[in-house]
């Protein structure tokens, strides 16, 4: 399945890719997709080592957890990416300062300030609701933990799950994260951290079932909106470490980068490789 209107190289090479064939079904050729997702993940994986760094090292007084949690909305697109944004979210998150909540808003983009108003005070909700380590995990095993513990509202049957904490705001901090510790992040080879899964996401990975790369669609849909189906967390981490397979080299951070690569219809996405 070729991509319409491709807007960046992953997509056109993608595209070429479909037409070379030599995959199952005629389909591209798995190894030369593999190849494609990781070099098309090296620029974006820069730019949020890049831009989680800078607002960590900005905010060394605050719960670094917080920083995640904001810098999280701004890679998925709810929020403006900016210092400014980053020190209202910290307040909001750490006391629920309706000031702060004001002075957020006002970073909003294309859905406009209520999403950031409700992912801000749903965060606030999570973390009186569940203790997370003091810093950031520098293992997997803990990190893993740490998920575990955030998702436990959020998947619970008793309703307890805050308005707009869904697929993304459920598991971005903890890719944001990942994204402050290369080095840990590169040992991701399983979904012991599980990732973002809807969105780009889950459009890159319908690409390439519908290719015949993947055997089976991804869960959930293309939208991360504060409705998910929880499945859809577990099932389309297992897809992402699927596509591990058979090269060396690389990890589920970079599978994820290239799916969004992939899968993304954002117009800058052009200068991100």
């Amino acid at each position: 399945m070729k991509i319409k209107k491709p807007l960046n190289d992953v997509q056109i090479k993608f595209n070429e890719l479909c037409d070379k064939g030599g995959g199952l079904g005629g389909g591209p050729a798995r190894t030369k997709v593999q190849e494609l997702l990781h070099e098309g993940s090296q620029t974006l994986n820069t730019m949020a080592f890049d831009e989680i760094s800078a607002h960590l090292e900005a905010f060394p007084e605050a719960n670094p957890w917080h920083v995640c949690f904001a810098v999280g909305l701004g890679w998925g697109h709810l929020a403006k990416i900016d210092e400014g944004f980053t020190a209202a979210a910290i307040r909001v998150l750490s006391d629920l300062d309706e000031d702060a909540l004001k002075d957020a808003r006002l970073f909003h983009l294309e859905r406009g300030p209520m999403p950031i108003e409700q992912s801000l005070r749903g965060g606030y909700l999570m973390f009186q609701k569940v203790k997370l380590p003091e810093k950031l995990a520098e293992d997997l095993r803990t990190m893993g933990r740490a998920q575990e513990r955030w998702l436990s509202p959020i998947l619970s049957k008793s309703n307890d799950r805050p308005k707009y904490i869904g697929s993304w705001n459920a598991t971005a901090m903890f890719m944001v994260a990942l994204f402050a510790n290369p080095d840990l992040g590169a040992t991701l080879k399983s979904a012991e951290v599980m990732l973002p899964p809807g969105g780009p996401i889950y459009a890159g990975l319908s690409i390439l079932h519908n290719s015949k790369v993947l055997k089976s669609p991804p869960h959930g849909s293309a939208l991360d909106e504060e409705a998910f189906e929880p499945g859809s967390i577990y099932l389309n981490s297992a897809l992402m470490a699927e596509l591990l397979v058979g090269r060396e080299g690389w990890s589920m951070i970079d599978v994820h980068s290239g799916l969004y690569m992939l899968g993304t219809r954002y117009p800058l996405s052009k200068d991100w490789v």
